[in-house]
């Protein structure tokens, strides 16, 4: 069993552009806690701001992908390339969210217990297991290429000139995106927490700061809401959208 907890918070910018997914639930706005068997999926979507409708093309991605009941004989990869074909449709009917695109990241577990890793774009998925957080995620960005290159160090990612730089993500017109569907190898422990955020928190809250209040004792959701309000603090302007998945082992 799973218990779920999610936030989507506009920040500073007049409109959110995010939405998050847990089960078969999407929000675009506010926080939503609920108790999960497998399967199901969680995720979050952030709409590119420098496009048009980013925000109808998050809140579409999600709607559509909730449509489906998650399990092992889901096709994940053929799912979501539909999805994107879906918001190219929809753009060159709608000359209002023409180009609409946006980022996807989730975490599915079927009904055996097997949990991957979905991914287009740069919002991450973490595990957070014994107080120490890792990138399961890997960022489809300029940035991350750099780095995987050799050509910029690991402390550089965070502030370098390019770090907005994605590769293509659903719904772009010109190119079609590298759709990431990963099993996660290793099995989950008692009390692991896997944790989807768009860039709004992993932009601006370092590693140590999320290891540091996901130790809180305290509900799963004001540490969510913590995390929110230190982005925010450190100069957050973007929307911020987390999801939490904590594993409660049967007994």
């Amino acid at each position: 069993m799973f218990y779920c907890c999610g936030i989507t918070e506009k920040g500073l910018k007049e409109k959110n552009e995010d939405a998050i997914l847990i089960h078969n639930t999407v929000m675009t706005e506010g926080k939503m806690e609920l108790r999960v068997d497998h399967p199901f999926m969680m995720a979050v979507c952030d709409g590119v701001s420098g496009e048009k409708s980013g925000d109808v093309a998050a809140r579409m991605c999600l709607g559509e992908l909730a449509k489906s009941q998650f399990d092992s004989e889901l096709n994940l990869q053929q799912k979501i390339s539909r999805i994107h074909k879906q918001l190219k449709h929809y753009g060159l009917f709608h000359k209002s969210s023409e180009n609409m695109q946006t980022t996807i990241c989730g975490f599915a577990v079927d009904e055996n217990e097997a949990m991957y890793c979905i991914n287009v774009g740069d919002s991450r998925l973490y595990r957070f297991r014994d107080t120490i957080l890792k990138q399961i995620s890997r960022d489809q960005s300029l940035v991350q290429m750099l780095y995987d290159q050799g050509k910029i160090a690991y402390e550089e990612k965070r502030k370098h000139v390019h770090r907005n730089i994605i590769m293509p993500v659903l719904g772009n017109n010109d190119s079609k995106p590298v759709i990431d569907i990963n099993l996660i190898e290793e099995k989950a422990e008692n009390g692991d927490v896997y944790l989807v955020c768009s860039d709004g928190l992993s932009d601006y809250t370092i590693n140590s700061e999320i290891e540091e209040i996901l130790s809180m004792p305290m509900s799963m959701s004001k540490r969510l809401e913590l995390l929110v309000e230190n982005s925010l603090n450190k100069g957050c302007k973007d929307n911020i959208s987390i999801v939490a998945a904590t594993y409660i082992a049967n007994t």
